[in-house]
């Protein structure tokens, strides 16, 4: 496993202060236990539970800190904790260690080198918001479960009671409201855009979910502050992150960097291109194409932004230059559409007819324009309708792919069926297993 801190200012430096949630690996090579992980961190902080002030100050130092969540919605982590502190009755945290999307394994590697360090993390937050429970979900097939549970027998009796719910592996099972249904009924569908979980989640409590890289960085920020966790990173994004390089570089794996570092540094921390990229997928399979613009865009929020993208989960593919882009983003539709977990219009038939579209982009050449036309036209209804956004990522992504592939569009016009359709993929698009619900 390569594991590497970069920084923005110098892509191939490998700085310990910038190496973070992963320094104990980075100087053992092993997963930490519990006296390796005192001994890299030191036991958390007395005062960060101290007095009946103590979550509030712990809201404001996370404030302070800028840290947005590691999840995918880059939302302000205080503002959750915040909202879940202010609601009436119990409280639930959820930490979320289920990685639906398979452009990415940085959760587990994380929960897999630095336990302690998320159980810190979810004890904090616990404490934070005054919840008397908290779960830690994790894919049924996760090779982090025997260690995260080990770990929780070192610790022995914890502040608040932790236990590991395991979670059914579906794309759309890691989202938040479909943890929330996972604990309360035991079916991994999202359940609507509202109440959000921080109002009514689990049992209908207000509910804390939290990626588990969020709370990890929770926990470095009770021990060394706002200032030491804005050090790294930009004013928009500080800190650091880990993220998932997979495609066509020579080293794909989970690399931790500071937030600002152009993609295209990124590649050369992953090894560099195994051959001449034309395109990245940034923010998973439901995430965005960006064109050789990349190479220049700072992995942070504003810098995604200003590129048409959003930084989504932290994973960059890189596609070959003789790699065919409709025909790679016609696979990943179809895994999208087969995901769903077939509660709405938008993903029972919009997400199956948009992957159509794109496979007869690839198929048939001599209906390349109607076929483009007719994409755009379904393109432009399915956003926002959906019962959860995932038929938006599915739309991001193929609207994106018919922008920075306009080429491959118009060369299918003019000539024979791909010849990239067939061919071994560059995208981590598992095999068709078929609709699940």
């Amino acid at each position: 496993m390569d594991i590497v801190s970069a920084t923005a200012g110098d892509a191939t430096t490998t700085t310990p202060y910038r190496m973070r949630l992963l320094a104990g690996w980075a100087d053992t090579g092993t997963t930490a236990g519990l006296a390796e992980h005192h001994r890299r961190y030191a036991p958390l902080p007395p005062a960060a539970f101290a007095g009946r002030g103590g979550p509030a100050r712990l809201i404001g130092l996370v404030e302070s800190s800028g840290l947005r969540g590691r999840g995918g919605g880059g939302f302000p982590t205080a503002r959750k904790l915040a909202a879940v502190a202010a609601g009436r009755g119990p409280r639930t945290v959820v930490a979320n260690g289920c990685e639906g999307d398979p452009a990415g394994a940085k959760d587990r590697v994380l929960m897999e080198l630095a336990p302690h360090l998320v159980i810190d993390g979810i004890l904090l937050a616990a404490h934070a918001v005054g919840a008397a429970e908290a779960v830690l979900c994790v894919h049924e097939d996760s090779s982090a479960i025997p260690v995260l549970a080990a770990a929780l027998r070192e610790r022995g009796a914890t502040r608040t009671p932790i236990r590991i719910v395991e979670v059914t592996r579906r794309y759309v099972a890691s989202e938040e409201t479909a943890l929330v249904s996972v604990l309360d009924r035991g079916d991994a569908r999202p359940r609507g855009r509202f109440p959000r979980p921080t109002e009514r989640g689990v049992r209908s409590r207000p509910t804390l979910v939290d990626n588990v890289e969020t709370l990890a960085h929770l926990a470095l920020i009770a021990r060394y502050g706002d200032a030491w966790f804005r050090a790294a990173g930009t004013d928009d994004s500080p800190g650091t992150t880990l993220v998932t390089v997979g495609g066509a570089v020579n080293d794909p794996g989970v690399y931790e960097i500071e937030l600002g570092l152009p993609i295209g540094a990124i590649l050369q921390v992953a090894g560099g291109p195994l051959v001449p990229v034309q395109a990245v997928l940034l923010g998973g399979l439901g995430g965005t194409w960006l064109g050789p613009e990349f190479v220049r865009t700072p992995l942070s929020h504003a810098g995604c932004r200003t590129a048409g993208a959003a930084l989504g989960i932290a994973a960059v593919i890189a596609l070959p230059a003789a790699a065919c882009g409709i025909a790679e983003t016609a696979r990943v539709l179809r895994f999208l559409a087969d995901e769903s977990a077939g509660q709405c219009g938008p993903c029972m038939f919009g997400l199956p007819a948009i992957a159509d579209d794109m496979d007869e982009l690839a198929l048939m050449p001599d209906h390349a324009g109607r076929v483009a036309a007719r994409l755009r036209s379904r393109l432009a209804v399915i956003p926002g309708r959906g019962a959860c956004a995932h038929p938006d990522g599915a739309v991001r992504l193929a609207a994106s792919a018919l922008h920075v592939f306009a080429d491959d569009v118009a060369g299918h016009a003019e000539g024979g069926p791909c010849r990239w359709v067939g061919q071994p993929s560059w995208m981590p698009v598992p095999a068709p297993a078929g609709r699940r619900r």
